[in-house]
């Protein structure tokens, strides 16, 4: 009877099997039902965690910023700065780095050109008079006062793109249209004739960060500036950085 009673239950709880695992028996697979795919991040997501920098900075604008980072070779190379242009106006587009010990050191509002633009900087441009910024890659030089007060000095390093910068007077300096009691009574940020424009009150502990040959990347989601660049286009193509010693900088321009 005990018999007769296994053989019973033995009979239903195999014809309960799952079909996917009765499958699995049947050609010998041992492959668990759930299984979990962990891949393996690379070093730049790996420091883009360590630096926590999901909530106020967007990891493609963050990459591209180090990879030109790595290839140019800054001067001063204790920090990188990025300027991301896809957020509006009214939210915190400047990000200061400090890549030594790995945080950040500014999280600010930033200006455009006015024709870039109105509360999104759009249009970008390397044109005398064309009131728009210019993407691509900066490095930082000296200081002076000017009309602006206090203000850094620009040199663009992609020909074409933002080689024009120091010419045009594309600088870094405070200005009272960038604040929060600009954005609350426009909803949007004043802007500038092509500068990066920062708040009065950052702009001389920002410019004394980042001055003296730092790098500083101006980031869209543009087509145009990635069919331009060469220093992002190298690497893509390449699949690897492209070698220190293949820059020829004839005129201070990197490219």
């Amino acid at each position: 009877m005990r018999y007769l009673f296994f053989v019973l239950l033995t009979g239903l709880f195999v014809s309960y099997i799952p079909t996917t695992l009765s499958e699995d028996l049947k050609t010998g697979s041992t492959k668990p039902i759930t299984e979990k795919l962990t891949e393996k991040k690379s070093a730049s997501e790996l420091l883009y965690d360590k630096m926590n920098l999901a909530a106020i900075l967007k990891f493609e604008a963050f990459s591209q910023a180090l990879e030109g980072y790595r290839l140019l070779h800054p001067k001063k190379d204790n920090i990188l700065t990025v300027i991301d242009f896809t957020l509006p106006s009214t939210d915190k587009r400047m990000v200061v780095l400090d890549m030594k010990h790995e945080k950040v050191l500014f999280h600010t509002i930033v200006s455009h050109g006015k024709n870039s633009g109105e509360k999104f900087a759009k249009s970008f441009s390397n044109k005398h008079g064309s009131y728009q910024s210019s993407l691509g890659f900066y490095e930082t030089q000296n200081t002076y006062q000017g009309g602006n007060g206090y203000s850094l000095v620009l040199n663009g390093l992609e020909k074409g793109i933002n080689d024009q910068a120091k010419a045009r007077a594309v600088v870094v300096h405070g200005a009272d249209y960038c604040s929060e009691s600009m954005i609350k009574a426009t909803g949007r940020l004043g802007r500038s004739y092509g500068c990066p424009a920062l708040p009065r009150a950052v702009t001389k502990p920002i410019i004394n960060t980042i001055k003296g040959g730092t790098l500083l990347y101006i980031y869209a989601e543009n087509k145009d500036y990635m069919a331009q660049t060469k220093v992002l286009s190298s690497v893509s193509k390449r699949g690897m950085l492209a070698r220190s010693e293949d820059l020829k900088d004839t005129d201070k321009h990197l490219y």
